[in-house]
């Protein structure tokens, strides 16, 4: 296992020893691409606007191996069935893709090999074992970190090398498609291109984007709120929605092309529901470059002021968050005091809150959400200290 990051290892050596235990043999490649955290920038991607993600060092990692027909086959370790054994799924890479009903978890891998195919790609027939150590529902975008490990993956076993940008694309199409969740780009693309030790600031029209540090004083914590989510249902597809009633409506492309002044009265024409939808899109954009420029200046005061307006944005404007994730917002900033901020992340209807705040301060202000949450009834806990991790990667699978 030489080489392979100590946060990988483990993962390594379950998910090797269950795709033996699955097919009889080992493994020839093995793929990890990590979840991520959005700092600042919630449902702006899809609006060609501007996020700052950075990547954990949880994700997913798939094994896999070459077999001599022209079929998939996979297992899910994480998910047994009442046999014991891990569920399956199978299908010929000669007949046409098909989904399977929504929220089936082989969608990921059945949209991943289409949208693979699409761009133009051939595969072999591929035996498959995934397993993962990111909570499910918690907002740390599990399912794009499966679609761009099996990318990875299939980019090692067939020599071909598509880019960050493009295996992002292949792993939101399968999203869009398959898995039925209107979603945008930073997720597969954070997951591709992170950096070790930065946030990525992106902006989501050109697919470019700058590494922003982490400064060292600095810390980066994110806690479970107890209420998981789930995305691929008519909220959030209805945002996007919205967005884009908005769009058509002020004469842009997207909502990244409007002022803050185009916005600063509600028109007369527009709803109000698509109204508010906008504002939070323009405000958004804005305190995404206000807090990387204050992040990149140390400046934790004025970036916590960005996480706590970007909160109570995307809970009245947007209608995303949770009560319970208000509420451990609100233990989280009086906690932190003014050196720092919280807010919800990810797509919203529950999962996780981050904060960015002193180093010195992440031991009490953890403690203090654990009290909180042990008050709310949440028995377990999940509050990881986040250090920006890298990418996706993958390796050739150790012979042993």
């Amino acid at each position: 296992m030489s080489g392979v990051p100590d946060a990988v290892s483990a993962l390594q050596s379950r998910v090797a020893a269950g795709f033996r235990a699955a097919f009889g043999r080992p493994p020839e490649v093995l793929a990890f691409a990590p979840g991520r955290v959005n700092l600042i920038g919630e449902h702006t991607d899809y609006n060609d606007g501007f996020v700052l993600p950075c990547a954990l060092e949880q994700g997913t990692l798939v094994a896999v191996a070459r077999r001599p027909d022209r079929r998939i086959e996979l297992r899910a370790l994480d998910l047994v069935t009442g046999t014991g054994e891990p569920a399956a799924d199978a299908f010929a890479l000669d007949a046409p893709a098909a989904a399977l009903q929504q929220g089936h978890w082989a969608n990921h891998p059945r949209g991943m090999v289409a949208a693979w195919r699409d761009a133009g790609s051939a595969l072999p027939g591929l035996d498959i074992a995934v397993g993962g150590d990111l909570p499910r529902g918690a907002g740390l975008s599990s399912s794009a970190s499966f679609g761009v490990a099996l990318a990875t993956a299939f980019s090692r076993i067939v020599g071909v090398d598509p880019g960050a940008v493009s295996v992002a694309r292949m792993a939101q199409r399968a999203e869009n498609l398959f898995v039925g969740c209107a979603c945008g780009i930073m997720d597969p693309l954070a997951a591709a291109a992170a950096r070790e030790g930065a946030a990525l600031l992106i902006d989501c029209r050109s697919l470019s984007w700058d590494e922003v540090a982490v400064p060292e004083q600095a810390a980066v914590l994110v806690v479970h709120s107890g209420v998981s989510r789930e995305l691929a249902d008519g909220a959030y597809n209805a945002r996007r929605a919205e967005c884009e009633r908005a769009a058509r409506f002020f004469g842009v492309a997207a909502l990244r092309d409007l002022a803050g002044d185009a916005v600063a009265a509600a028109p007369a024409g527009l709803d109000a529901t698509a109204y508010r939808r906008a504002r939070h899109v323009v405000t958004e954009n804005a305190r995404v470059q206000a807090f990387a420029t204050a992040l990149r200046a140390g400046d934790l005061a004025t970036a916590g002021s960005a996480l706590r307006a970007s909160h109570a944005s995307l809970r009245d404007d947007f209608e995303v968050s949770h009560p319970a994730v208000d509420a451990l917002v609100a233990a989280l900033d009086a906690a932190i005091g003014d050196e720092g901020g919280a807010r919800m992340t990810g797509g919203g209807f529950g999962g996780c809150v981050v904060a960015v705040l002193p180093r010195a301060r992440c031991r009490p202000v953890r403690e203090a959400a654990e009290r909180h949450l042990r008050g709310a009834g949440v028995d377990r806990t999940l509050a990881l200290e986040v250090r920006p991790a890298p990418g996706a990667r993958a390796w050739d699978a150790p012979r042993c």
